[in-house]
């Protein structure tokens, strides 16, 4: 059979997959990078655990108000070639302006500073999402078929980005969190100039030989217009799928962000690392019970699962029903870990939870695409990135303040290294955010009756 167009030649779709990948990996290591270092930034920053959640939260403040709407709209109205600069510069900005605040270039000042890192996170976030939403519909674009399994090779590379920062920033810091933000931030640049290498050599050719045509020219009536976004959050079926990603991701990645530290203070593991000296099975034993190293298994076991949970979306359909499991899995793995204090129950809700964060997300987003009209896929993509903004930013600062709260009695000791934060109450909360999950999974399923889009049918695009 004749090629008909690049995304053809399987050689080309693939290294088109690579250089978008190096954005979904360093975003998300820029993500994450914090999470190993908690203990480290309250005694280098003197912060406490509520303001450590707050840097984490400025991630999403500007989100939250619209602008991965606006950058959905200016990705479907004007394509890659705009806002793939516009919003991956964003991130790389932000990422310089943390690695400065971390360094204290400018100031020794810690509130200078504090907020240099949180005007450095709230720039990256207003790149962060939006260039998920690019990835996503590029890879919507160069593969036709297999979609789903594309889209979950593209989130394994992401959780390997989570798992590399939360597992390796500590060591990577060597004692001061400068090291490791300046890591984090080369990793941004490196994925910009990959995006631009895609777009000079890419980007205009496939659109040529696909009929898409360029900018202010895609005015004709199959382009996006303001009165799609109206169609998109009006439907049952988008609805159900969005708050179920509001709620899932809700109950994981403020988590991930405070699970090193909870394994230090609920079960005793190590923060830093040291196997000089030991034989294979002692430094096995030291990794598994480090608390960074614990931790990145949450992300690394998605880049094996989610890829083959992908494959079975698009063979084998039953994506609301796996959407429901994912949900179970997510309540048993909070319950284990907030009430339960056995350490073997630790490790298996951590485990629950690596297998519902590649399960659910494996169904949900190729869901999207067939929710959606292709056209509108960038903005409802974005739309739903929006919401789970409003998510995350309750959560990143709200498991802060409900540990501060549940150990105001302590914490003084907790800082001088004589007590540990109980952190029984905040896990409690994702407990709550699971049951919603299941809740709101199921009725997706039944809508999905209704609507006939057929989520519970093998992929197809």
């Amino acid at each position: 059979m004749e090629t008909k167009t690049l995304r053809d030649i399987p050689i080309i779709r693939w290294f088109v997959f690579a250089l978008v990948v190096t954005l979904t990996f360093a975003t998300y290591w820029f993500q994450d990078f914090f999470s190993g270092l908690k203990p480290l930034m309250e005694s280098e920053l003197k912060i406490s655990s509520t303001q450590f959640g707050s840097i984490i939260q400025w991630t999403t403040f500007a989100n939250v108000f619209g602008m991965i709407i606006i950058g959905g709209i200016v990705l479907d109205k004007f394509g890659t070639r705009i806002a793939g600069p516009i919003f991956a510069g964003c991130a790389v900005i932000g990422g310089l302006m943390v690695a400065t605040g971390a360094s204290k270039y400018f100031s020794e000042d810690a509130s200078t500073n504090l907020y240099l890192l949180k005007f450095g996170r709230l720039f990256f976030g207003i790149g962060l999402e939006v260039v998920c939403v690019i990835v996503a519909k590029t890879i919507a674009k160069w593969f036709a078929k297999g979609f789903a399994f594309a889209m979950a090779m593209n989130m394994a590379f992401g959780r390997m980005g989570s798992a590399g920062a939360t597992a390796f920033s500590i060591d990577i810091a060597g004692g001061t969190i400068s090291s490791a933000a300046s890591f984090a931030a080369t990793l941004i640049v490196i994925s910009f100039v990959c995006l631009l290498i895609y777009l000079i050599f890419f980007d205009g050719r496939i659109d040529k030989q696909l009929g898409i045509k360029f900018g202010a020219k895609n005015l004709d009536e199959d382009r996006f217009k303001i009165s799609d976004l109206g169609k998109i959050i009006t439907d049952r079926s988008f609805i159900f799928i969005t708050l179920l990603c509001v709620a899932f991701y809700a109950a994981v990645f403020p988590f991930i962000q405070y699970c090193p530290d909870l394994l230090i203070n609920k079960f005793g593991f190590s923060y830093e690392l040291n196997l000089n000296g030991l034989d294979f099975w002692q430094k096995v034993g030291a990794i598994l019970t480090n608390g960074p190293k614990v931790t990145a298994l949450i992300p690394l076991g998605t880049i094996i699962f989610t890829p083959i949970f992908g494959r079975i979306v698009s063979k084998k359909g039953k994506a609301a029903s796996l959407m429901m499991l994912g949900s179970g899995l997510l309540i048993f793995a909070h319950l284990t870990l907030s009430v339960l204090n056995n350490v073997f129950f630790g490790y298996l809700g951590l485990l629950s939870l690596g297998i519902a964060f590649s399960l659910l997300p494996a169904a949900m987003w190729p869901s999207v695409a067939k929710i959606v009209d292709h056209k509108r896929l960038g903005t409802a993509y974005a739309t739903m990135f929006t919401f789970q903004n409003w998510g995350l930013m309750a959560l990143f600062w709200g498991i802060g303040k409900v540990l501060d709260l549940s150990n105001s009695a302590n914490l003084e000791a907790i800082h001088a290294k004589q007590a540990v934060y109980n952190y029984t109450n905040p896990i409690l909360m994702l407990v709550g955010l699971g049951v919603l999950s299941i809740f709101l999974a199921y009725q997706l399923k039944r809508a999905d009756k209704k609507q006939g889009y057929g989520l519970e049918n093998p992929n197809t695009v």
